[in-house]
């Protein structure tokens, strides 16, 4: 079944490929550019053609990252209306309505609104493997997913829950680096948006909407909204608690994203990524003991768990164990197949400099090789030894690039020692976040450990 494609009087829009394209007598076929919002708006407006849409009707059918407050919404029509003239009508005081002549290509529109049947066997396998792939938090699996979804997709255009699925993979492409998040994200979206297309109702979709918006829009009050309807859905839903969860951790809301993800291992108490999420939760409350615990509770569900090693070595590092630290670290490149060629100038350097001669040696190794090592770890690793104005740079080039990495920007430890920074507000500021979200960490240069202020 082809994705929904709408045409009023000269323009056609593309709600999967978010193209809105006016087609004049003797002009060349002309893309138009609408905000994200109001594009939004005007797909509910689609959705709804021919009828009157209240201000209260549109903010609950349209999709859930669209407004803030209900005083935007005139703000997005009035976009609209620059672009569309007088096929669009605003109604005062009563609604918004679509008044121009609307054709839907290749679908009708109960099929747009109604969930379709159940897929085959086949899309089901294949929609399964691919999530396997995308749980393993496995760099190299990631484009198996991706191959998987898209096969399912081929299969059954119209089963939403592929989609979906390759929208998340397309938002761990850009958490592994394996594409620029700007690319990736915009992928991402897109297929959310096709998932949305074919069944609203489906809780997969908005959870694949709400990562997007988290991720790589930095939006947190729609990536809640997303969530929140996702939930209503589907309650028991594990991604969409787990994300939940993660969106409440970035915010500073320890205590309800610990909550939330709890109830994600009521209903699956074995599946690695909720023990690790729970793990990430309680690192980011500096509690290491137990961020060790779920952490390798993971490992023993999961050897082979992409992440788990992460986040132990994380602990080790954060309680200044840092033998232990790199004791992981080496298992956790090996197991990735580095070899023990390769780890020995790394070994060497931690052996005649402790952690400080690993950072130096990592340091040179990034100057000796421009562009091989990411501006998070950059700014990172200057941070940890006290070259604070050299990290500011590579923390504004990673914002600029909209790093996913960045999400947990003001609560993770790993910040800490760059908070003190005069520019660190304005780095917060930048992605939505106040400088007062969730508790104020400093780590003092006399103290390895942390000081809550």
């Amino acid at each position: 079944m082809a994705d929904p494609r709408f045409r009023f009087g000269s323009f056609t829009l593309d709600v999967a490929e978010r193209r809105f394209t006016r087609r004049d007598a003797g002009r060349q076929p002309e893309d138009i550019a609408l905000p994200p919002k109001a594009f939004d708006v005007l797909v509910c407006l689609l959705r709804r053609a021919g009828q009157l849409v209240t201000k209260r009707e549109l903010l609950q059918a349209v999709w859930p990252d669209t407004f803030v407050e209900e005083g935007i919404l005139t703000v997005h029509v009035s976009s609209l209306r620059k672009v569309l003239g007088d096929d669009i009508q605003t109604v005062p005081k009563s609604g918004y309505r679509f008044v121009a002549p609307v054709v839907i290509a290749h679908e009708t529109t109960a099929a747009i609104s109604k969930p379709e049947p159940a897929s085959t066997p086949e899309v089901h396998e294949l929609v399964g493997k691919a999530r396997a792939h995308l749980a393993s938090s496995s760099r190299s699996q990631i484009p198996a997913a991706i191959r998987a979804f898209e096969a399912a997709i081929a299969l059954d255009p119209a089963y939403a829950a592929a989609h979906a699925g390759l929208a998340l993979s397309h938002c761990a492409e850009a958490e592994f680096r394996l594409r620029p998040p700007a690319a990736a994200f915009a992928d991402a979206r897109a297929a959310a948006l096709r998932a949305l297309a074919r069944d609203d109702g489906s809780a997969d979709a908005r959870t694949a909407l709400g990562a997007v918006m988290f991720f790589g829009e930095w939006d947190w009050i729609g990536a809640e909204r997303s969530l929140q309807r996702a939930l209503e859905t589907h309650p028991t839903h594990t991604q969409a608690r787990l994300l939940y969860g993660r969106v409440l951790d970035a915010q500073g809301r320890f205590a309800d994203a610990l909550a939330m993800k709890l109830r994600a291992l009521e209903t699956d108490p074995f599946s690695p990524s909720v023990h690790l999420a729970i793990a990430q939760s309680y690192w980011n409350q500096r509690k290491y003991d137990d961020a060790i615990r779920w952490a390798t509770k993971t490992h023993d569900i999961d050897p082979s768990h992409g992440l788990a090693r992460e986040f132990l070595a994380g602990a080790y590092w954060a309680m200044g164990d840092f033998d232990r630290h790199m004791i992981e670290n080496v298992k956790h490149a090996q197991a990735h197949g580095m070899t023990a060629e390769a780890l020995a100038p790394l070994e060497q350097a931690y052996a005649s400099g402790g952690r400080a001669g690993v950072v130096r040696f990592a340091l040179g190794q990034a100057a000796s090789h421009p562009g091989a090592m990411p501006d998070v770890q950059l700014a990172l690793l200057h941070s940890e030894v006290g070259e604070f104005d050299a990290a500011l740079p590579h923390l504004t080039r990673a914002l600029d690039a909209h790093d996913p990495c960045l999400v947990d920007l003001a609560v993770a430890p790993q910040w800490d020692a760059l908070r003190a920074h005069p520019q660190f507000g304005a780095c917060l500021e930048r992605m939505g976040l106040g400088s007062d979200t969730g508790q104020t960490w400093v780590r003092p240069r006399s103290d390895p450990g942390l000081t809550r202020v």
